[in-house]
C-alpha cells in the first residue's frame, strides 16, 4: 500500500481544536476562553434562555391556551377514497394502509362523507360520520364502526 492509495477517514482527518498547548500554537494561555469570568472557568456557563439576570423572554410572555392531553386524533378517509376498491370488497385498517389513503393510524379511523361512492363495499372504520354511513349504504355498502355512538347509529337509520 502507498501513502496515495490510503483510504480516507471517515470520522475526519483532524480531531478537535488542540488548545492550551503554548503560546506558539495560537491556542495556548487562556485556550481561547477569553480573559476572566464565568464563560472562562470549567463548569461555569449560564441555561438556555439566560439574559444576564434580565427577566427571561419565556417567562415575560403570558401563557395562553390550553392543551388537552386527552385530545384524540384520527386519521380521516373520505368516501371519494374508497373508489379505488373492487366492489364487494371488505375494507379494513391494513386495506387502507396498503393502498396509501392513511398514513398512520393514530387515534384510529374515521370515515367521512366528503364526495359520492358507487361500489357497495363493507367497510370497518373506528368512527363514520352520520353522512357518510348513508352513503356506503346508498351505494349498496356497509359501515361497521367499532366505537359506534348512540346517536350516529340512530342517525344512520333514519
Amino acid at each position: 500500500m502507498k501513502l496515495n492509495e490510503l483510504p480516507k477517514n471517515p470520522a475526519g482527518a483532524r480531531g478537535g481544536k488542540r488548545v492550551g498547548r503554548g503560546i506558539g500554537s495560537g491556542h495556548g494561555k487562556t485556550s481561547c476562553r477569553g480573559q476572566k469570568g464565568q464563560s472562562a472557568r470549567s463548569g461555569g456557563y449560564h441555561k438556555v434562555g439566560f439574559e444576564g439576570g434580565q427577566m427571561p423572554l419565556q417567562r415575560r410572555l403570558p401563557k395562553r391556551g390550553f392543551k388537552n392531553p386527552f385530545r384524540k386524533v384520527y386519521s380521516l378517509v373520505n368516501v371519494q377514497d374508497l373508489e379505488i376498491f373492487d366492489a364487494g370488497s371488505r375494507i379494513g385498517l391494513v386495506d387502507l394502509k396498503a393502498s396509501g389513503l392513511i398514513g398512520s393510524e393514530r387515534d384510529g379511523v374515521k370515515l367521512l362523507a366528503q364526495g359520492e361512492v358507487t361500489r357497495a363495499i363493507t367497510i370497518e372504520v373506528d368512527r363514520a360520520s352520520a353522512a357518510a354511513i348513508a352513503k356506503v349504504r346508498a351505494a349498496g355498502g356497509d359501515v361497521i364502526v367499532k366505537f359506534a355512538a348512540a346517536e350516529i347509529e340512530q342517525a344512520a337509520a333514519e
